[in-house]
């Protein structure tokens, strides 16, 4: 009797040991248990199924959220028109989701001013949060906002040397820019900036609205420029391929920020890989999720940039790129 007494209290010290020394095993149970909602709000266009990005759920998948059974997502689109997002910030919210993941800096502005307390993760194209305000530095985020910052104001600077590099007798530039975000002016002064020290002109052509490209487009067709850069945001994505179809009717080489735009027919690109930048959002999603804290998680910026070239629409142009240049490309679409 007194054996079996003896047997029953180890039985009880080890289980209690094992509890005890495990704390991360009943975390990771009461975390396959939660049923979490993501949001999701972007200034660009719906994707095909109005959900969020694939390229994100896939990530988020591959690290065991399972749509139907621990995850779903709640995706607010803007479409271009930047006055809607404080209005699917504020949808979003009232969801109850338990974090939102955004795209762009005029979403992750807008979700900001939404709440201090859901977590918000930058997942692509935030720009420079540390400049933006909405976080305090990336090693301490210090508020409800992180994930993946960026130097894309320095990065127009790179952009601009690797355009006139590849179209060295271009002497005048036209700038393609959503001149309503103030983002993507910061960009547009510092590709002026850098084309003070190439020694190239800089001709602006801003855009507002969809309905701004048309006289954009009439305004270079009078005017020809030598080359063409477009800053890259929701407004001027979503027209990509009249940007693109205008560039080869005019014959005119152009810069773009995303490798899918070279895929599309841009000439040349030089930025992240968005499959990439999600996957990394994704683990920024996972931890806060499963407990992490936003204002202590530190922020990211890129460690790679890839420079994409579209060989035959050079080709198209009649452009004969610096073998320098093609040495240099990260990927060639021929």
């Amino acid at each position: 009797m007194k054996a079996h007494g003896r047997l029953l209290r180890c039985c009880v010290l080890s289980l209690l040991t094992v509890v005890t020394a495990t704390p991360s095993l009943a975390l990771a149970t009461a975390h396959d248990k939660k049923a979490f909602r993501v949001g999701l709000l972007s200034g660009a266009g719906r994707t095909p199924d109005g959900n969020a990005p694939g390229m994100l759920r896939d990530a988020l998948r591959n690290l065991g959220y399972l749509e139907g059974k621990n995850v779903s997502y709640e995706a607010r689109f803007a479409e271009g028109e930047a006055e809607r997002l404080p209005r699917l910030a504020a949808e979003l919210v009232a969801r109850k989701v338990d974090l939102i993941a955004t795209l762009g800096g005029p979403a992750t502005a807008a979700a900001r001013q939404a709440t201090s307390t859901i977590p918000i993760v930058m997942a692509r194209a935030a720009g420079d949060a540390v400049a933006a305000g909405w976080i305090s530095s990336l090693a301490r985020p210090g508020g409800n906002v992180t994930g993946l910052t960026d130097e894309s104001v320095q990065l127009s600077s790179k952009r601009m040397e690797l355009l006139k590099e590849a179209v060295p007798n271009a002497v005048v530039i036209a700038v393609l820019w959503n001149a309503s975000d103030d983002g993507m002016t910061l960009r547009y002064r510092e590709i002026v900036r850098a084309a003070t020290v190439l020694k190239v002109a800089v001709r602006p052509i801003a855009v507002r609205s969809a309905e701004d490209f048309s006289a954009a487009f009439s305004a270079m067709s009078r005017n020809r420029p030598d080359a063409m850069f477009l800053v890259a945001d929701p407004l001027t994505t979503m027209n990509n391929k009249k940007v693109i179809e205008f560039a080869a009717a005019q014959r005119i080489p152009a810069m773009y920020e995303n490798g899918f735009q070279v895929h599309d027919g841009g000439l040349m690109a030089y930025g992240t890989k968005i499959e990439e930048d999600f996957a990394r959002a994704a683990i920024f999603v996972d931890r806060i999720l499963k407990g992490a804290q936003p204002a202590q998680l530190p922020a990211e910026q890129p460690t790679r940039h890839y420079l994409t070239i579209n060989v035959k629409t050079a080709a198209t142009l009649g452009i004969a790129l610096p073998a320098a240049v093609l040495l240099r490309a990260d990927q060639l679409y021929q």
